[in-house]
């Protein structure tokens, strides 16, 4: 807490996390941007409660005083608070589940298609074919 922020600091200009989401997304955005600018940990840490709101911020408004180490501390501790929030993994079975509506255009269903496709780590071009021909 006594280090100071440089003055030439600027706190990233990003969606604030609000408790709601994947916090992997907002952690990996945000450390993204603190690479760019070179911020020592002790800048990250300080930094770090500007990009947060609604509920994310009254968690980190809640942690004990000097209960934080370093930034990565303070990273497990913000992904274990809302882990549950954590995207679920998508697996190629689940484009099974998408079928063409009765009065959906072939455009239409191919896009929503392939918008689920892009969810699944690793997806085989067979399996993605078997998928969109068995959602005809």
């Amino acid at each position: 807490m006594k280090t100071k922020v440089p003055k030439d600091f600027k706190a990233p200009d990003m969606t604030p996390y609000d408790g709601t989401s994947d916090p992997s997304y907002h952690l990996s955005n945000f450390r993204s941007r603190m690479y760019l600018t070179d911020a020592s940990d002790a800048t990250r840490c300080k930094a770090f409660p500007t990009t947060l709101t609604k509920t994310a911020i009254k968690w980190f408004d809640s942690l004990p005083l000097r209960s934080i180490t370093s930034f990565d501390d303070l990273a497990k501790k913000f992904i274990a608070r809302f882990s549950i929030q954590k995207d679920k993994a998508k697996h190629a079975p689940s484009l099974l589940g998408i079928k063409r509506g009765d009065r959906e255009k072939l455009r239409n269903y191919v896009e929503r298609f392939n918008k689920a496709c892009l969810d699944i780590q690793n997806l085989l071009t067979e399996v993605t074919i078997m998928g969109l021909i068995n959602g005809l």
